[in-house]
């Protein structure tokens, strides 16, 4: 039960990295290019609730921390090589119905920037890389599209060269500042390509909490035990709401307050439980829209995690089966003849890691989609509905120890 009593905190905290909290930045353009830029940004908010709701159902008794942005960009660069089934699949289940390809595409080029033109108190760093299986012809259409609009990082490698990981992992450990320090054990021998996506955020606060006022506080978990854990305290004013199922703050950060840290605290009579059963996009929308300027204290436990999850069942819950799909998936906007069999995606693995205190906000993840290639196995349909032989040997000496026929089976 200990696991997710920071749940809310955790997940509303990293809508700040994932462009949920972006809408000044969204005002940076104007005209059509606003709403079109703002119709992915709801894209990506409103796959980013279903997923976590998704993952909520594996691990609603633990702490969980994700990136939806990160995730997004990821599967986004996949898209680009999606075709047919596969690419109606992967569009509804990322929300991006409507969306033209290249429009798509250059939204999130222009949004990439958009996000991390920061003040000098926060760092936000986007990083993508491809790594193609050396010998595999991928289509450069494909590969141009990540290059130019994710700024992909695209390199071949020998995956039979046991130093292969570790490149992909330094890159990894590089582009997160030495937070998530690997995303990958081996090279799965049916590997054919790692897309991935590297987030790395750190932001100090607007106001930081003076250490001074931190203090050992009870914390009350979930089966009704207390624990005493470290509460920092502030009193100012800040953007706030409250309604009878819950109380919220916005936390800002840096000098022009455009990213912040919303912390939402359910009542003790709904509970974590019922606040998260009314998590939705929907209801975030009108959430957010009431809040208002307030004076008052906040008491907030400082506290820090490392969370890690395999996305493939929450992504075939959402509807992206086939793309899972050995003998179904069509990724040939990717790879349009593969001699190692059909391409599909083997997996999609989530890492995060996010520090909260006195001075701010320090977070990083990772999302790695694996495309592999396999070769339809051999089939056969054997029905023994007429008389047959059969024996019993030993395969070591090759002794036959009994043998015999049934022509008639008897019970």
């Amino acid at each position: 039960m200990r696991k997710n009593i920071f749940a809310v905190v955790l997940l509303l905290s990293v809508f700040l990295v994932l462009g949920f909290l972006i809408k000044p930045l969204i005002c940076q353009t104007t005209g059509e290019e606003n709403i079109e830029v703002k119709s992915m940004v709801n894209a990506n908010s409103r796959f980013g609730f279903k997923l976590y709701n998704e993952i909520l159902k594996k691990d609603i008794d633990k702490n969980t921390f994700i990136s939806p942005y990160s995730v997004s960009i990821a599967l986004s660069m996949t898209y680009n090589g999606a075709n047919t089934e596969t690419k109606i699949a992967m569009q509804e289940a990322l929300e991006y119905s409507g969306i033209e390809l290249d429009d798509l595409n250059s939204m999130n080029l222009s949004l990439k920037e958009a996000l991390e033109k920061t003040d000098p108190k926060v760092q936000l760093n986007i990083a993508n890389s491809l790594w193609a299986k050396k010998g595999i012809a991928f289509v450069p259409e494909f590969m141009d599209r990540n290059e130019e609009f994710y700024q992909a990082k695209v390199i071949t490698l020998d995956f039979g060269d046991p130093a292969a990981p570790r490149e992909i992992n330094n890159w990894v450990d590089e582009n997160t500042q030495h937070k998530i320090k690997k995303i990958i054990d081996t090279i799965d021998p049916l590997a054919i390509l790692y897309l991935i996506n590297a987030i790395y955020f750190k932001g100090s606060w607007t106001e930081e909490f003076d250490k001074d006022l931190t203090a050992d506080k009870p914390f009350h978990l979930l089966d009704g035990s207390t624990i005493e854990r470290p509460m920092m305290s502030q009193h100012g004013e800040y953007k706030y709401f409250e309604n009878d199922k819950f109380q919220a703050i916005r936390l800002p950060y840096g000098d022009n307050k455009r990213l912040g840290m919303y912390v939402f605290l359910p009542g003790e009579k709904s509970g974590l439980n019922g606040f998260l059963k009314e998590l939705s996009f929907e209801n975030w929308e009108g959430w957010i829209s009431q809040f208002r300027i307030m004076e008052g204290t906040i008491k907030l436990p400082r506290f820090q995690m490392e969370y890690e999850i395999g996305l493939n069942n929450a992504l075939i819950a959402l509807g992206m089966g086939v793309a899972f799909s050995s003998s179904e998936a069509d990724f040939t906007e990717m790879v349009r003849s593969c001699p190692e069999g059909n391409v599909f995606i083997k997996e999609v693995k989530h890492k995060t890691f996010v520090k909260v205190n006195e001075e701010g906000t320090e977070a990083a993840a990772v999302t790695m989609v694996m495309m592999a290639a396999e070769s339809e196995s051999p089939s056969f349909l054997m029905v023994v509905d007429r008389p047959f032989f059969f024996a019993i040997t030993d395969s070591q000496t090759g002794t036959v120890l009994f043998m015999g026929t049934v022509v008639e089976p008897e019970e």
